[in-house]
């Protein structure tokens, strides 16, 4: 039985279609919700304006700033989406390399589960799986759901 799902948000269109498919498909499960921010790729995503904005500053104060901004902005939007489905959710965010940091808050957090987007990428339709997908798909010691 499934009782803690992981859902990697980045708010990209198939990262919010995970995050509907968890919430509908696991009704009994605890959610997490992490957003991961990549040093070097800040605007993968919903928000490519953040690289092209702060780049000048990484690693500075204001691009950490910055950083927790846009996942708030990122948590808001998917506890719409869990109030939607009368559920609460967790949220936490990181900075680092997605698919390390994915693959490794599943193993230390005793995830059941990770569902996630099929690739960050706006366009829905693409059938190719993203790097992050695809390495998180390999490495994760946990079943998981990738949506497309």
């Amino acid at each position: 039985m499934t009782e803690h799902i992981l859902v990697p948000l980045d708010g990209s269109p198939l990262s919010r279609r995970a995050l509907r498919h968890a919430l509908e498909e696991f009704p009994d499960a605890s959610v997490t919700v992490l957003h991961v921010v990549d040093l070097f790729e800040p605007g993968y995503g919903a928000y490519p304006d953040f690289k092209t904005s702060y780049e000048p500053l990484m690693g500075s104060e204001e691009w950490y700033e910055r950083a927790e901004e846009v996942s708030e902005q990122l948590f808001d939007e998917a506890r719409e989406l869990a109030d939607e489905h009368d559920r609460e959710i967790s949220t936490t965010s990181e900075i680092g390399d997605p698919k390390r940091v994915i693959v490794e808050y599943a193993d230390e957090e005793e995830i059941d589960h990770i569902v996630l987007g099929a690739h960050g990428r706006p366009e829905e339709e693409r059938s190719v799986f993203g790097s992050i997908a695809e390495i998180v798909a390999r490495r994760a010691s946990v079943p998981v759901t990738l949506i497309r």
